[in-house]
């Protein structure tokens, strides 16, 4: 553009590419385990940073997982449903998630989307459009309580993310929306690829007229002929998870301008919100800012923080691109955006190659060089005195800037026209807009390993949230869970409360297991109060050295100490139970309590069952380290009771 003057004009009676904001918002799933057991202030901080406005990222839009018991890559979130008859709206932890971004943004939107479904859906099949009347129903009750128990307005709904769509699902769902009054709500699909989404609805008037958004993830920018067609609003529904370096930063800068100059994408949602899980799980850090030590309070606010900043703090839903977007002549784009009421926000970027690849799609080689480049106001916008200027430089920590203030631009003199100077991988926000700001909070406290010496008896009377602090399940949904005819001091527990497969997303495992600790922990002594609630068939165990978690949580490796109520007990190499270390006979029975000891010292472990050793000093050379975790033999019901870990790494 440089030489070549970029006019920036009020909208006149040509037509707008689609409207919308473009704005980057965010979503979690399984991704905030950690966040919710932070102390104040922290927690409240860290809210702060990614949802008030005109503090830290400012988000337009949260996305939440519709949860369904199943692993959806970093852990499993629990159904509102576990079984048919079965209606609990205080699961989790994405309604308070909600509730705390609404506090903070009541005009934040709001999103639903499941990865997986309760079993019972499937009815023997893996599958949620066996009864389409019952998915339907199913997500619509899920919108229901968001409303009835929490006053929370769900706006859009989802599909199935990444997996088929059922034209007749849809259809359905629409209707019974309309049915229970939910017209406001509005369905976007298929969070998947652009096709085979948008033929199906150029084939189909009434499909089309029922979905409001197509939603395609990690789009690279583009997106298809037959999606324009649509004249639909188009999102990219997913994007982003890169690490959250100045690189992910970069990613995150080039694709918020570039989704809607190459794509007309108006939304960009980044997975993930923030990285609030074990970070040796899959995808570990790759959230806009750092939230993983609840026991120490440490946090960090990270780069793309700020990058989103640049967008949301200056745009909001309902203000509109201008059709002057595009490309700079030596690499980077600029966008401009208006409320349509004189307001102007215009976004520029020069993020190089090396420091903007997102982790997916594969991003060809560009080239961005130093240049000069020229934009004039014309027509209402030429009336502007001034613009408002924020920076971003990325890249070299004695250059890097994040989300600066610079001088304000003067334009009553320039007859409206501007030139900024652009060097490689900066960020400039011109705006008409002076509420700006970046917030900033005291240092949190250090980082520090997750404490060697930990213990939970589970005795909380009403609990806030349904999960335990610091346990992440991975297969399974272990839950607080009250004896009521038990007085005694197995009173509260700790249940795995799924009895059969869910609808899986990912490759859950066989065997439920929750995880915690430190994934560096090498010996480690735990101990745990176990109840297996199966005759004959059921089994439960304690592990440590746990190596893998998430979508990889089946080939998990570590040291298992299992017991089964056929009166058995195995040592084994793996969840699987392929690795058999040991076996053999113990007095164990159903609907009994036994406390399980697992040692692990150097390269031998041993166990112990109600204080008696049942085997010693075996062999165990591989993994290292890892987790320690608790589970069940299938989908069972087990408790767990005055769990405790002694480690040192």
């Amino acid at each position: 553009m440089a030489g070549e003057p970029g006019s920036i004009t009020p909208p006149g009676r040509t037509p707008l590419p689609p409207q919308g904001s473009g704005a980057p918002d965010h979503y979690c799933r399984a991704t905030s385990r950690l966040l919710v057991n932070y102390p104040e202030p922290y927690r409240s901080q860290i809210l702060d940073y990614l949802f008030k406005p005109n503090f830290g990222a400012s988000l337009h839009i949260l996305k939440v997982e519709i949860g369904g018991d199943g692993q959806t890559t970093d852990g499993t979130e629990p159904s509102h449903m576990h079984y048919a008859l079965d209606e609990n709206y205080f699961r989790g932890y994405e309604w308070w998630l909600m509730k705390e971004a609404k506090k903070r943004n009541p005009n934040i939107i709001l999103m639903g989307l499941p990865w997986s479904f309760p079993g019972w859906l499937g009815k023997g099949f893996n599958w949620p459009y066996v009864n389409l009347q019952l998915t339907a129903y199913y997500i619509m009750t899920w919108i229901v309580g968001a409303k009835h128990y929490h006053d929370l307005d769900i706006d859009y709904i989802g599909i199935w993310n990444e997996r088929s769509f059922d034209i007749n699902y849809i259809k359905v769902l629409r209707r019974m929306l309309n049915y229970q009054g939910l017209d406001r709500v509005k369905i976007i699909a298929s969070d998947n690829l652009w096709e085979p989404i948008s033929a199906s609805m150029l084939l189909d008037s009434e499909l089309l007229k029922v979905i409001d958004v197509i939603g395609a993830h990690y789009p690279g920018t583009y997106t298809v002929k037959d999606a324009k067609l649509t004249k639909k609003k188009l999102w990219s529904s997913e994007d982003f998870s890169t690490l959250n370096s100045d690189v992910g930063a970069g990613c995150l800068g080039r694709i918020l301008n570039q989704n809607y100059v190459n794509g007309y994408m108006t939304a960009t949602i980044a997975w993930n919100l923030v990285a609030s899980y074990y970070e040796q799980l899959p995808y570990g850090r790759c959230g806009l800012m750092t939230a993983q030590e609840p026991w120490s309070g440490h946090y960090e606010v990270e780069s793309p923080i700020w990058v989103s900043a640049h967008t949301t703090q200056f745009t909001q839903p309902g203000w509109y691109y201008l059709k002057t977007v595009g490309h700079l002549e030596k690499g980077g784009s600029y966008v401009a955006l208006t409320d349509g009421l004189g307001n102007l926000t215009i976004i520029v970027e020069t993020m190089s190659h090396k420091q903007s690849a997102c982790i997916r799609p594969f991003l060809p080689y560009f080239n961005v060089s130093h240049q000069f480049a020229t934009f004039v106001l014309k027509g209402s916008f030429s009336e502007i005195p001034e613009l408002q200027v924020w920076y971003t430089k990325l890249g070299k920590p004695s250059e890097r800037y994040l989300f600066k203030q610079l001088d304000s631009l003067w334009l009553l003199d320039s007859s409206s026209t501007f030139t900024l100077e652009l060097q490689e991988d900066e960020i400039f926000t011109l705006t008409t807009l002076t509420v700006g700001r970046k917030g900033s909070y005291p240092l949190p406290p250090k980082s520090e390993p997750f404490p060697q010496i930990y213990e939970d008896d589970f005795d909380v009377d009403y609990p806030f949230f349904s999960e335990a602090p610091n346990f992440a399940d991975q297969t399974g949904v272990f839950e607080y869970f009250m004896n009521i005819e038990d007085p005694g001091e197995h009173r509260f527990t700790l249940r795995q409360v799924l009895n059969q497969r869910p609808i899986t997303w990912a490759a859950d495992a066989y065997n439920t297991i929750s995880i915690i600790g430190d994934y560096k922990w090498s010996n480690l002594t735990v101990r745990c109060d176990v109840y297996i609630e199966t005759p004959e068939k059921g089994g439960v165990f304690i592990a440590g050295r746990v190596n893998k978690g998430g979508i990889l949580i089946r080939s998990a490796r570590g040291v298992f100490f299992w017991i089964f109520a056929n009166g058995t007990y195995r040592v084994t190499g793996d969840l699987a139970g392929w690795v058999i270390y040991a076996l053999g006979h113990v007095d164990v029975t159903a609907k009994k309590w036994y406390t399980l000891t697992l040692i692990i010292k150097g390269q031998l472990s041993s166990g112990m069952l109600n204080g008696k050793t049942v085997w010693k000093n075996i062999p165990v050379s591989f993994p290292k380290n890892g987790w320690a975790a608790i589970g069940t033999h299938s989908f069972e019901f087990a408790q767990f009771d005055n769990f405790h870990v002694e480690a040192t790494r």
